[in-house]
């Protein structure tokens, strides 16, 4: 059974730094794809970082330069490292991980950026 944990969401000030972390059970990140996605009140869950099996990444336009995903194999643990923070990135960040084309999901981290 695959179980992602999510940690690290907060409130933050405006222009200030977050980093999300994801530990999983049931799956291998370096074999699978794994992301994190947010979704704001009121808007529809979007795609923030992904990192695939092979370690290439995807950015959405509007994180790119500031977020940065990444892989700790030895820990089976997926990060978003997030710099430049605006009140437009509040959110619940979820960890997303694909294993035989079922997509998995985490509970969810709250960050709220304030300006």
């Amino acid at each position: 059974q695959v179980q992602l944990v999510e940690s690290g969401g907060g409130l933050v000030q405006a222009g200030g730094s977050l980093r999300l972390s994801c530990a999983a059970s049931g799956i291998i990140f370096s074999i699978n794809a794994a992301g994190w996605y947010r979704q704001a009140p009121g808007k529809q869950r979007e795609m923030v970082a992904r990192v695939f099996g092979g370690g290439t990444t995807y950015y959405a336009d509007s994180v790119k330069g500031r977020f940065t995903i990444s892989r700790d194999n030895a820990k089976n643990t997926v990060y978003l490292q997030m710099n430049s923070l605006k009140p437009e990135d509040t959110a619940v960040y979820y960890c997303n991980a694909l294993k035989d084309w079922i997509n998995y999901w985490g509970q969810g981290t709250q960050v709220t950026v304030s300006s």
